[in-house]
């Protein structure tokens, strides 16, 4: 830094505004003014490093500042910039912590100086004016902790809509085949089939191409999610429907034997079974026409008859296999 000089009380527009001297007199502003410092700092120039110690809190005059933090790479993240008025620098002084960022001039800066004897100077001399410096600072902090929190939280929700959008099937919202191979394979490798079954299903519908060529593809896609609907109710809230691809799904059904999950497969085809779904009598007809929709579904369970998640789901596809070639909408089991 360069240019140091004793500062004057001057009628500078970003220092009389600055929020660090809301609600004071304007002798009040003058007793804080006579203890600045006025210091030019060229462009290029940092005035402070993360990490450094601190004993002066500075306001903006002119220019521009950028704040930058480290990353675990070594890189310098930008975070924010520092506006004329702007006050920064203080919780060096009243909590002793060393800089949370770097801080460097992007153009030709000035910069205010209260050194950290001067302000509790201050606070002990005129503790009616130290008090309302001490309360404007609380103020900014109080602000920038909400902003910061409402930050956190967007970032927060972004970051879920993020994950369900990498683990769901974006027509249906059915969670994805990488999601279901995930959870299966998880169970595998920590054990817990040794101990605890479970059941897994696997459908496809029947002759789904027929409705796509006679009223569609979007008639086809609406009856898609109306299958994913049928799934979510006829099953529990630790089950994990997934869709695979194209008009085929699977169910993931924890701690259920072969019984019990015969017994969800059958209610899942007859639910399917007896619903009608609208859709477009043509693809360039606007009238409506209800048509009737069959699945059929294999059934295998781990550990009976497989021991890894590639084993189970080409047992439950031999069983859906099976279920086709006996006629379709039935519900078929894999051995």
């Amino acid at each position: 830094m360069s240019d140091a000089q004793p500062f004057s009380p001057i009628n500078d527009p970003a220092l009389l505004h600055s929020p660090l001297f809301t609600g004071m007199s304007e002798l009040e502003y003058n007793a804080i003014a006579a203890f600045l410092e006025r210091r030019h700092i060229p462009n290029g120039q940092t005035v402070f490093k993360e990490g450094d110690p601190g004993e002066d809190m500075y306001i903006l005059l002119s220019g521009k500042l950028s704040a930058y933090v480290s990353q675990s790479d070594g890189t310098q993240r930008w975070m924010f910039e520092i506006k004329p008025g702007d006050f920064f620098g203080e919780m060096s002084i009243i909590a002793g912590e060393t800089r949370s960022a770097t801080l460097t001039a992007k153009e030709e800066t000035v910069i205010m100086v209260l050194q950290g004897i001067d302000f509790y100077r201050i606070v002990f001399e005129y503790p009616m004016i130290g008090i309302k410096l001490l309360t404007a600072i609380c103020h900014i902090q109080t602000t920038w902790l909400n902003q910061s929190s409402k930050h956190l939280g967007d970032l927060t929700r972004w970051g879920e809509s993020a994950r369900r959008r990498a683990i769901t099937d974006e027509l249906t919202g059915l969670y994805n085949r990488r999601f279901l191979e995930e959870s299966i394979k998880d169970r595998f490798e920590h054990g817990s089939v040794g101990i605890r079954i479970m059941s897994f299903l696997m459908l496809d519908l029947d002759r789904i191409h027929e409705i796509n060529d006679r009223h569609g593809p979007p008639a086809g896609d609406k009856v898609f999610v109306v299958v994913a609907e049928i799934l979510r109710s006829c099953t529990r809230s630790g089950d994990i429907c997934a869709r695979l691809a194209g008009d085929e799904f699977a169910i993931l059904l924890p701690d259920t034997a072969e019984t019990e999950a015969m017994n969800i497969a059958e209610r899942i085809r007859e639910t399917i079974a007896n619903c009608k779904v609208s859709v477009p009598r043509t693809p360039d007809v606007v009238d409506k026409i209800e048509i009737e929709i069959h699945t059929s579904i294999g059934i295998s369970v781990a550990p009976k008859y497989a021991s890894g998640c590639e084993g189970l789901f080409l047992s439950t596809d031999s069983a859906l296999r099976k279920a086709k070639d006996m006629g379709r909408n039935r519900v078929e089991l894999a051995g």
